[in-house]
């Protein structure tokens, strides 16, 4: 059964500028401290075709100067005065975020106001081009050139039709970054980065009073902009034919990459799947840890994941690496053994306890921090149209049954609705 549900009880304050820009407040006053958040609704799943890569690309760009900042200052400025900076681009959103010393709460309003209202005004060839380089070179290091590197371009592209909203990776590819132009930019940015596609969430030592008053006062000047129709996507059946793609390639070990299509991230049966697939394969204590690594010492490594995705259907995924002298083939025979098990029995009561214990434990200590508060509460708005869920969203996972985690894979992971990425390594066959 459930265990007893935890009680959270943040402040949670909201109110919406004249101009769209959303702000959310949450005063905490254990230590003068403060953290900024803020949250586009603009990802990789918002790209035209053939103009990958633009959402993370701004993500570079928006600390190349602005209207009142010189390039590449934004950072400089906070960590001068003890503060820190920094963003990430998701197929979901982007978001820009810094904390620090309260004092620091006008000078990381004004600064994110700044590239909002008037980052057009600094942005021209010479920085495109500079961070499209840039943004090439990270490429190359993190997905091109690093093994297996590729794989989630290709799961993504086994699980998601062409020209899906989320069939393609954040990073986008070399051929659209090379295309995209000074226009391609401008236009991104102006049909993207307006006030009425924001979250602006404060978390710290501040009133709620103060922090809209300083709101008001940096974002306001900034005009509204008509945000353009989005359609939704909507879920994807399960997948169909038992798609698979074999690579050949200079790989330490064999791997294999399973994938499946699951619910929407907000939906209960996406939390319920969450917990099953811990149950499955986070830590070492995991099922599929214990049975190819400890007990059968098929592997180096197995776990499994979940990538929770808004617009309709998200990823479920299991992976595991070969030990020296396993094989591909051997590997996703044991992986279909253990899920095979995995449906017919379900999760037993001690690992759907220990389940529920570790997703409490993680999920407290994100809490734990103003930052990571801040950052939830700008999700929750942004993606779930609700950042009261700061307090509620724990206690409701917490409270899922045992009968819905155990069905949630019964229903989505059966084999005939998989998708498989095989690594070949022609290392471990060279040596042969």
């Amino acid at each position: 059964m459930a265990q007893p549900s935890v009680h959270l009880d943040y402040p949670v304050h909201e109110r919406r500028l004249d101009n769209g820009l959303r702000v959310v407040v949450s005063p905490d006053h254990a230590t003068p401290t403060v953290a900024v958040n803020l949250w586009y609704d603009v990802g990789s799943r918002h790209e035209r075709p053939h103009r990958t890569g633009l959402a993370h690309l701004f993500e570079h760009l928006m600390f190349q100067g602005s209207g009142h900042v010189g390039s590449a200052q934004h950072i400089a400025i906070l960590e001068a005065v003890g503060a820190t900076a920094n963003a990430t681009t998701s197929f979901d959103r982007t978001n820009y975020f810094e904390s620090g010393p309260v004092g620091v709460l006008d000078l990381a309003l004004w600064l994110e106001a700044d590239r909002m209202g008037t980052l057009l005004s600094a942005l021209d060839q010479v920085n495109l081009d500079n961070q499209r380089d840039v943004v090439k070179e990270e490429k190359r290091q993190r997905y091109d050139n690093v093994p297996y590197g590729d794989a989630f371009r290709h799961l993504l592209a086994l699980s998601f039709p062409e020209r899906h909203p989320y069939a393609h990776p954040t990073i986008g590819s070399m051929a659209d970054l090379d295309a995209a132009r000074l226009d391609d930019v401008r236009i991104f940015f102006q049909a993207h980065y307006l006030p009425g596609n924001a979250v602006l969430s404060i978390v710290g030592d501040v009133t709620p009073d103060e922090a809209w008053r300083k709101a008001d006062h940096h974002f306001s000047p900034i005009a509204p902009r008509i945000l353009g129709e989005r359609p939704a996507t909507g879920p994807l059946p399960p997948l169909t034919g038992v798609p698979r793609v074999d690579l050949e390639q200079p790989v330490p070990a064999d791997a294999v990459y399973l994938s499946w299509r699951l619910p929407a991230l907000d939906t209960r049966a996406y939390d319920a799947l969450a917990l099953a697939m811990d149950v499955l394969g986070d830590g070492q204590t995991s099922r599929l840890h214990r049975a190819l690594v400890r007990d059968r010492g098929l592997a180096e490594s197995a776990g499994s994941g979940t990538v929770g995705l808004i617009d309709g259907t998200s990823l479920g995924f299991v992976v595991a690496r070969a030990r020296e002298g396993t094989t591909a083939g051997q590997l996703e025979e044991a992986l279909g053994e253990v899920l095979t098990d995995y449906l017919a029995s379900g999760p037993t009561p001690d690992e759907l306890a220990r389940a529920r214990a570790q997703h409490e434990l993680v999920a407290l200590q994100e809490l734990a921090s103003i930052a990571d508060r801040a950052d939830l509460l700008s999700g929750y708005a942004t993606l779930y149209d609700d950042p009261t869920l700061v307090n509620r969203h724990l206690p409701e996972v917490l409270a899922l049954s045992d009968e819905e985690i155990t069905a949630g894979p019964a229903e989505y992971l059966r084999p005939e609705h998989r998708a498989t990425l095989a690594y070949h390594s022609t290392l471990q066959r060279g040596a042969a």
